[in-house]
């Protein structure tokens, strides 16, 4: 168990059977900037939120608590379990951002293989399967991943013309709606809420 000190520092209480072992001491409110994951009443994320907004949150009733992996805090007249994972008890309806066209993007969506030999490989180039020069557009159904010994034989030509076949049909992904814990370190804890990739 840990308590608080005068100056707001977490430590290990002396009379805890465990005080004997090694104790993180950390500053109250660092413990209350923790990153927590915040789950939609559907269970997929929609935000992630400081341990103090959590708190406040389960506080007024508008979520719950599902996992909590940081310990407490100690106040003077109360002890709050500091929250690494939170469900809203509504559902938040928020659309999710379309993919931005790009060549990660593309790569992933074709899986680092190439849409023609089926090649697996980490070296590769954009193909528009219209060609350019032929009007082709930049866009999600004109663009598939190709290994550059496939993209030269094809060079200006439509597949057809080149006598190449695509594996797939290439359609625009579908939304991810993990790609908002892009920007966060991961939390080990986190990981059963997350079944995408985040890159995906």
């Amino acid at each position: 168990m840990a308590r608080r000190t005068k100056t707001g520092r977490l430590v290990a209480d002396e009379s805890d059977p465990s005080a004997g072992e090694a104790c993180t001491v950390m500053p109250v409110r660092n413990v209350l900037s923790t990153p927590v994951l915040v789950l939609n009443l559907n269970y997929v994320p929609v935000n992630v939120c400081t341990a103090r907004r959590a708190i406040v949150l389960l506080g007024k009733g508008k979520a719950e608590l599902l996992e909590n992996h940081s310990g407490e805090v100690h106040t003077v007249t109360a002890v709050f379990e500091v929250p690494s994972i939170i469900r809203l008890v509504y559902l938040v309806r928020r659309p999710y951002a379309p993919r931005k066209l790009s060549n990660k993007e593309i790569f992933l969506r074709d899986q680092y293989t190439c849409q023609y030999c089926q090649k697996k490989t980490q070296e590769l180039t954009l193909d528009h399967v219209i060609p350019r020069r032929q009007h082709g557009p930049h866009t999600w159904e004109n663009v598939v991943a190709a290994c550059p010994r496939c993209n030269l034989h094809k060079a200006g030509r439509t597949p057809a013309e080149a006598n190449m076949k695509l594996m797939r049909e290439p359609k625009a992904p579908q939304p991810n709606p993990y790609r908002m814990l892009q920007n966060y370190s991961m939390q080990e804890q986190w990981l059963p809420y997350v079944p995408w990739t985040i890159s995906v």
